[in-house]
């Protein structure tokens, strides 16, 4: 894209009513906050109960003693030689930001189809020390439509998205959100998948601000990698997507 170069008055000028959509996109962003906030619950009846490195944890314990939990449901089959790199970037945003959200009433952990022994390969292989459980003995990966059957892909149609379509892999990505009552009765407030988790991707902040965006001339993300394949992860501080 080539820019104008101009006098800063006139820059100024672009910048104030740039300013004014940036606050329209705001207010807007708030109202369908409080509207999130707002949707009904759904009781969870199904007692879920996981593998964790230590053994068998109920959904309920995810919460850790919190009363909400958002869970990343993370792309890593059984299998699988590694995690989705675009999930993986997700992962690496969230230990830095739990030492706050922590402290706000929010636990977080992950949910893979893997089974626990290869998700605990791979966490360590990253360096992440969030809470992350293996669905591999129950359904909670297909309830929550992450993941699909054989059949559904044979035959090309699958919900995701709260739509019908052809999942093309066994895996998609997404996030749910619980919520636990002082009865100790567990509901599902809110699940978002394909690009309605970018929100979390703080990367995407900074790059949204300057020239070069992100910087995707062929697919969404198509430059994002699992962050010990970056040519320079020796040197790195830190350890297609539907619409």
């Amino acid at each position: 894209m080539e820019h104008a170069v101009v006098s800063r008055e006139e820059w100024l000028t672009a910048r104030k009513a740039h300013l004014e959509a940036e606050k329209e996109l705001s207010r807007q962003r708030d109202r369908l906050m409080e509207q999130r906030r707002a949707l009904p619950w759904v009781a969870v009846k199904t007692d879920y109960v996981f593998d964790g490195p230590k053994g068998p944890v109920a959904l309920a314990d995810l919460f850790q003693g919190r009363s909400q939990l958002l869970v990343q449901h993370f792309m890593l089959g059984p299998g699988w030689a590694e995690g989705c790199s675009g999930c993986a970037f997700m992962a690496d945003h969230v230990d830095s930001a739990r030492q706050h959200f922590e402290h706000a009433d929010l636990s977080f952990a992950a949910v893979s189809r893997a089974p626990i022994g290869e998700i605990e390969a791979f966490k360590d292989r990253m360096g992440w020390r969030f809470q992350w459980v293996s669905s591999n003995r129950n359904s909670f990966n297909y309830d929550f439509n992450v993941s699909f059957t054989d059949e559904e892909l044979k035959k090309g149609e699958a919900v995701y998205n709260y739509r019908t379509i052809d999942p093309g892999i066994d895996e998609l990505p997404g996030c749910s959100v619980f919520a636990k009552n002082e009865a100790g009765e567990v509901f599902h407030t809110y699940s978002s998948y394909a690009r309605g988790c970018e929100q979390l991707l703080g990367a995407f902040g900074f790059l949204d601000m300057v020239p070069k965006g992100r910087n995707e001339p062929n697919a969404i993300m198509e430059w994002v990698k699992l962050h010990d394949n970056y040519d320079d992860a020796g040197a790195s501080c830190c350890h297609s997507a539907a619409d």
